[in-house]
């Protein structure tokens, strides 16, 4: 499990880039570069990394079940993800 530090930071660049999305697609349009550079530093969507929402991994992260590996296969073995089974052949 990740430091609970490390999630809410994660939370609170999420609620920034959400804040300021449609400002920062304005100031792009109107290519005013200095007015970018004026924005927090965690308004831009680059700094969002894409954590594990059980455990807060950010290594090895499956985008389509928003999950980490390890934990992808704990559940997958458990029988907890729809449609997900165990290949044999």
């Amino acid at each position: 499990m990740a430091k609970k530090s490390w999630l809410e930071r994660d939370k609170r660049k999420r609620k920034t880039v959400e804040k300021y999305a449609k400002l920062r697609a304005e100031l792009k349009a109107a290519g005013d570069h200095v007015g970018l550079s004026l924005l927090p530093r965690d308004s831009s969507p680059t700094r969002l990394i894409n954590r594990c929402r059980v455990s807060g991994r950010r290594r090895a992260f499956m985008r389509r079940f928003q999950m980490s590996r390890i934990t992808f296969r704990e559940m997958a073995s458990h029988g907890l993800i729809p449609g997900v089974t165990k290949s044999s052949w």
